[in-house]
């Protein structure tokens, strides 16, 4: 199954530790469990026209939670850290979130 640029990324994710590793060129997103780095890697270059240095993935487990007396588990995901080329950066919808 060939999945489209979109359906790779689903979302860049901005917490502080994020936000903090933009200023070294290191930019983080939530990524389709069943994608491989090169996948994650072509998709960033489509999507923001940048050059792609190396890709991390990590496969994060979902928390347990419970409301009451009904248990749950939140369901796991993968996140991907992507580092650019000297230069580069990421804007979202002319607003760059990762320099705020």
């Amino acid at each position: 199954m060939i999945l489209e640029a979109r359906d790779i990324i689903k979302r860049p994710l901005v917490t502080e530790k994020s936000v903090d590793g933009a200023s070294i060129h290191k930019y983080t997103f939530e990524v389709n469990p069943g994608v491989n780095k090169i996948q994650i890697r072509k998709a960033v270059e489509e999507i923001f026209g940048v050059k792609v240095i190396k890709v991390n993935t990590i496969n994060v487990k979902g928390k347990r939670r419970g409301f009451g007396r009904v248990r749950g588990k939140m369901s796991d995901w993968k996140k991907a850290i992507v580092t650019l080329r000297e230069g580069d950066k990421i804007e979202l919808d002319g607003i760059d979130y990762f320099e705020m």
